[in-house]
């Protein structure tokens, strides 16, 4: 007999999922994701949660530069100027998917999951998110370069995959 199981990602990262859908869908809000180190494992784990599309909107893998620039309007002069893992690309990776989507929230990463790619600069395990948020200023950044332990790439791609939805949930305006 074979044994059933309802989720296929570890579960901690299905249980963040769930707060995740089930916070924007208390506060009415649609979400949406922009991955490239990541290449679709924060969408994959939002839906793992039944009921999920009353909130999450879309998920870009734009794992490519010339993905990043067609389908989130990166703009090339961006990701030369900066290179693809850097707050200005995150940033745009987020604006242009808030935008594309519809949503009212958007998180955007992009890194270096290894076990190549890697410089003294920007080591593996670095990774950049930028959240953008419908209403919000737009010259207002929110984003920001973590630098994980390199713990294989599956490894950075998880911790990568758990701040990303941290940064979904809404932020509590009472505290």
């Amino acid at each position: 007999m074979t044994e059933h199981r309802d989720f296929l990602l570890p579960p901690e990262l299905v249980e963040l999922a769930r707060r995740v859908i089930e916070a924007n869908r208390a506060a009415g809000r649609r979400i949406a994701v922009a991955e490239s180190c990541t290449g679709g494992l924060v969408a994959a784990a939002l839906t793992e949660i039944a009921g999920s599309s009353d909130v999450f909107e879309a998920g870009f893998v734009s794992y490519s530069n010339e993905a990043k620039s067609k389908l989130l309007h990166v703009s090339e002069d961006v990701i030369e100027t900066f290179g693809s893992v850097s707050v200005a690309t995150a940033w745009a990776m987020a604006r242009g998917a808030l935008a594309a989507a519809d949503a009212d929230v958007a998180v955007a990463l992009t890194g270096i999951a290894g076990p190549a790619g890697g410089s003294d600069r920007k080591p593996v395990g670095t990774v950049v998110f930028a959240r953008a948020e419908k209403g919000a200023d737009p010259n207002e950044i929110v984003a920001d370069t973590q630098q994980f332990e390199n713990r294989g790439r599956g490894g950075v791609r998880l911790q990568a995959a758990l701040c990303a939805l941290e940064l979904l949930l809404p932020e509590d305006k009472g505290a």
